[in-house]
C-alpha cells in the first residue's frame, strides 16, 4: 500500500510532466482542411474560396503537403491576386514551421508574420524562373522574442505572370527546432561496383541530385530520396566510371536526412532478391524493374532481336524526368532489361519517338556496312524539338551531335512516329503539332490537334508536307493489306487513344477513306505503337497498359503484343487485334470444358486453380439475358439483349455471329486483355487482383446459355525466377 507521501508525489510527477508536454505540444494555426477558410479572412480570388485539394487544373504537380488541402492560389491561374489573413494568436512557442512553394518573389509570393501589424518575419517559394516544382518544403522562423505577443499571419498573392502564386500548409507553433532544410548538400564516394544503390520513399519531395566524376556532371536526377527508411531501392548505372571517386550533390535535404548516408554502392539492385517475382509484378506483361513506364518507343526489329524503348522515370513510383528505358527479345515474350538508353540533357527531357533500321544508310550513322538503328525523338525543353540517336549494336545509343534536326513548331509538338515511304523514296514523320486557339466571346480558350508530316532523305534534314485534324499525341501510321491480300493495301492513321481513320497516303498527304472508327475500348491502354522492320511482315502492337501497381518499387506495364490486321465487315474495313502467335509458347497446363448447356448456377471451371490465364470461348447465349466470366476479381459481362460486352464500367456493342460471340482473355496480375469475335473488339481493363484468389467462373444469367468450345489455359511466367516450380 501506497503512502499519501508517495501518492502526492506521484501526482505532482504526473502534473508537472503533463505540464511538459502540453508547453511542448504544437500548436496549430492553419492546416486548411476544411471546406472554407473558417475564420480566415479571404481577399481577391486567388485562393478561391477554400482549400485546394491538391493540383488545380492547368498547374503541374502540387507535392509534399500533409493531408488533403493546401492555401494553394493559382485558383486564377497566375494572373488572380488575393490575400488570406488568420485571426489573431498568442505566441507560445519558440518556432513558427510551416510548408511552403510556387513563387519566390519577395513580397509578392510571401507568408509573412505579422506583430504590431507590422511585417516582422517573411518566407516566399523557391521558383523565380521557368521549370521548378510545385513542391511544399519545410521551413521555420524563430520567434523567440515575441514570445506573449499576439501576432497573425498572411499569404500573400500579389504576382502576375510566371510563377505567380503561392502554396502554403501546416502552419504550427513549436518547441521542437523542425529541420532545417540545407541546400547543396554532398558526399564523396568511391565507384567501386556498376551500380549506385538509392533509397527512395514514394510521395517524398521530389530531390534534383547530381553525380559529379572528374569535375564533370554526368548523371542528374529526379528523385523521391527516402530521409528515413525506405520503401524501396533504385539505382544509377555508373559503370562507366568505376574506380573513381565521385560527388553527389542534393539540391534540398533535411538537416536530419539519412539519404546521402544511405546511397552505397553495388554490383546488384539492393533490395531486389525477388525481383519479377513481387506481389502484383505482371507475369507475362512486360514492366521494368524500378520506378514509372509509359509510352512504349522506338520500337524496331534489328539484329535479330525485338528493340522495345519506352518512357521511364528510373526514380520514382510517378512519373517524373522522363529518360528512355531498353529492352529486347528474340521472341515477343522474354525481355531482357538493358541499360538506359537515352538520358536528359541540356535540351530537356526525353520525350516520345520512333525507331527505324536505315537499311541504305542514308543518315551516315552505319559503320562498317552495318546499318544503324535510328532513334528519334522529342526533347521536352524550351524550346521543344526532335532529336537522334543511333546505335550499330543494338545496344549502345549515341545521341548525334547536330540535334536538333526539327527545331520547334509549336510549344505543343513532340512523339516523331518515322516511316521509309517507299514509292517517293523518302522518310517520313508524322509528328503530334498543338496549336493554341485565341480566347473567344466567353474568354476560354483552346487547342487544335493535328498531326503534320514532314519528308526527309537521310532523317537529319526535314521538309513540311501537310497537316490533318483530329489527332492527338503519339501518332502512328502504317499500311495493312486488306484480308491479307496485298493487291489491296490501305493505310490506317492512329494517336494515342488508338482511334483510327483508315485511307490513302502518297507520301505527302493522308486521305481518310472512313470516319474516325474506336480503335481499343477499354480503360487500360495509352499511346501506343507498332514496331517496324518485322521480317515476317506482320503489324505488331504495344501500348502503355495503365495499370497502377501500389506499394510495388515499379509502377504500370506494357500491353501484350497483338498482331493487327484489317478485314473486310459489313460495316466496311476495320482493325482486328489478336495477341501474337508466340503466346502459345506460355501455355503450360491446358482445362477443356466439353461441349453443353451452361445452366444459371454452374460453373465448370471450378475446379481450375491458378493466376494466369488464357480464356478462349464460343458461346451461345440461346435463353440467357447475360453470361459472362469472373476472374481473380473482376468481370466481364455479355449482355445478350443488347448485344454489348462490358468489363471495368466501359462498354461496347459486340454483334452476335450466327447466334454465337466469341471471346478470348488474358489475365495477369494487373490487367485483362479481352478481345470480342476474333479482335473486332479489344478491351484491355486494369485490375487488381481478388486477396483470396477465388478459381475462376463462367456464368448466364436469366436462362440457358450454351458452350460451343471453352478452353482454359494456365500461363508460364515469362521471368525464370519467377516461374512457378511445378510449370
Amino acid at each position: 500500500m501506497k503512502s499519501a507521501s508517495s501518492t502526492i508525489l506521484l501526482a505532482v510527477v504526473l502534473l508537472n510532466s503533463s505540464a511538459l508536454r502540453a508547453a511542448e505540444s504544437d500548436l496549430l494555426i492553419g492546416d486548411f482542411e476544411g471546406r472554407d477558410f473558417g475564420a480566415w479572412t479571404v481577399e481577391g480570388t486567388a485562393f478561391g474560396t477554400g482549400p485546394a485539394q491538391g493540383t488545380l487544373p492547368g498547374q503541374m504537380p502540387v507535392e509534399g503537403f500533409l493531408g488533403k488541402g493546401l492555401a494553394n492560389s493559382f485558383v486564377g491561374r497566375d494572373n488572380a491576386k488575393g490575400k488570406l489573413t488568420s485571426p489573431e494568436f498568442k505566441i507560445e512557442r519558440k518556432f513558427i514551421a510551416f510548408l511552403i512553394g510556387g513563387g519566390g518573389f519577395a513580397e509578392k509570393t510571401c507568408l509573412n508574420l505579422l506583430v504590431g501589424g507590422k511585417v516582422v518575419r517573411t518566407a516566399t517559394g523557391p521558383n523565380l524562373k521557368p521549370g521548378g516544382s510545385e513542391a511544399l518544403e519545410p521551413q521555420r522562423w524563430e520567434v523567440s522574442e515575441y514570445a506573449g505577443r499576439t501576432a497573425r499571419i498572411e499569404i500573400v498573392d500579389d504576382a502576375t505572370g510566371g510563377w505567380g502564386h503561392i502554396n502554403v500548409d501546416h502552419i504550427v507553433q513549436t518547441d521542437r527546432a523542425p529541420a532545417r532544410l540545407l541546400s547543396d548538400v554532398a558526399r564523396e564516394i568511391t565507384l567501386d561496383q556498376p551500380l549506385l544503390n538509392l533509397p527512395v520513399k514514394t510521395g517524398a519531395p521530389k530531390r534534383h541530385l547530381r553525380l559529379i566524376v572528374d569535375g564533370e556532371t554526368v548523371r542528374e536526377l529526379v528523385i523521391e530520396l527516402a530521409d528515413a527508411e525506405p520503401e524501396f531501392w533504385v539505382f544509377a548505372e555508373v559503370a562507366p566510371w568505376r574506380g573513381k571517386t565521385a560527388t553527389l550533390i542534393v539540391d534540398k535535404l533535411p538537416e536530419d536526412s539519412l539519404a546521402l548516408k544511405s546511397v552505397e554502392t553495388g554490383a546488384t539492385i539492393k533490395g531486389a532478391e525477388n525481383l519479377y517475382a513481387e506481389p502484383l509484378r505482371p507475369q507475362f506483361h512486360f514492366s521494368t524493374r524500378r520506378g514509372w513506364i509509359n509510352d512504349p518507343n522506338g520500337m524496331a526489329f534489328y539484329r535479330g532481336e525485338y528493340h522495345l524503348f519506352y518512357q521511364l522515370s528510373p526514380y520514382t513510383w510517378g512519373g517524373a524526368a522522363k529518360f528512355w528505358g531498353h529492352a529486347v527479345s528474340r521472341d515477343l515474350l522474354h525481355w531482357e532489361e538493358l541499360p538506359f538508353a537515352l538520358y536528359p540533357d541540356a535540351l530537356g527531357q526525353m520525350y516520345s519517338g520512333s525507331g527505324v533500321v536505315d537499311w541504305k544508310n542514308s543518315s551516315g550513322f552505319g559503320s562498317n556496312g552495318e546499318p544503324p538503328l535510328v532513334l528519334i525523338y522529342t526533347a521536352a525543353g524550351n524550346p521543344t524539338t526532335q532529336c537522334l540517336a543511333s546505335s550499330t549494336d543494338g545496344r549502345t545509343v549515341t545521341k548525334f551531335s547536330g540535334n536538333p534536326v526539327l527545331p520547334q513548331v509549336t510549344g505543343g509538338n513532340r512523339d516523331p512516329k518515322v516511316i521509309w515511304h517507299e514509292p517517293t523514296q523518302r522518310w517520313v514523320m508524322a509528328l503530334y503539332v498543338g496549336h493554341g486557339i485565341p480566347p473567344g466571346p466567353d474568354g476560354k480558350s483552346g487547342r487544335r490537334d493535328t498531326i503534320q508530316f514532314f519528308a526527309s532523305p537521310n532523317l537529319k534534314e526535314w521538309t513540311p508536307l501537310s497537316e490533318i485534324d483530329g489527332y492527338y499525341e503519339c501518332p502512328d501510321i502504317f499500311e495493312l493489306p486488306l484480308d491479307g491480300d496485298s493487291s489491296k493495301k490501305k493505310w490506317v492513321l492512329t494517336a494515342a487513344s488508338s482511334d483510327y481513320q483508315i485511307g490513302h497516303f502518297d507520301g505527302k498527304t493522308f486521305l481518310p477513306e472512313t470516319p474516325k472508327l474506336r480503335g481499343q475500348r477499354g480503360n487500360g491502354m495509352y499511346a501506343a505503337q507498332t514496331f517496324s522492320d518485322l521480317p515476317d511482315g506482320r503489324r505488331v502492337q504495344i501500348g502503355w497498359g495503365t495499370s497502377p501497381a501500389p506499394g510495388m518499387p515499379f509502377n504500370q506495364q506494357m500491353t501484350f503484343p497483338c498482331e493487327l490486321t484489317l478485314r473486310s465487315t459489313a460495316e466496311g474495313p476495320r482493325l482486328f487485334w489478336q495477341p501474337v502467335k508466340e503466346l502459345e509458347k506460355l501455355r503450360a497446363k491446358t482445362h477443356s470444358i466439353p461441349p453443353g448447356p451452361l445452366q444459371p448456377g454452374d460453373n465448370p471451371l471450378a475446379n481450375i486453380r491458378g493466376e494466369f490465364f488464357e480464356i478462349l470461348a464460343d458461346l451461345e447465349p440461346g435463353d440467357a439475358a447475360q453470361l459472362g466470366f469472373k476472374i481473380r476479381g473482376l468481370e466481364v459481362l455479355y449482355d445478350a439483349k443488347q448485344q454489348e460486352l462490358s468489363c471495368r464500367g466501359k462498354s461496347t456493342p459486340l454483334a452476335l455471329q450466327a447466334g454465337r460471340v466469341r471471346l478470348q482473355i488474358l489475365v495477369d496480375r494487373l490487367s485483362a486483355e479481352i478481345f470480342g469475335n476474333d479482335g473486332l473488339v479489344y478491351m484491355p481493363c486494369t485490375m487488381l487482383p481478388a486477396g483470396d484468389d477465388p478459381p475462376p467462373a463462367i456464368f448466364a444469367k436469366g436462362g440457358a446459355a450454351k458452350i460451343h468450345a471453352l478452353e482454359v489455359h494456365e500461363l508460364r511466367s515469362i521471368w525464370p525466377a519467377a516461374a512457378k516450380p511445378d510449370l
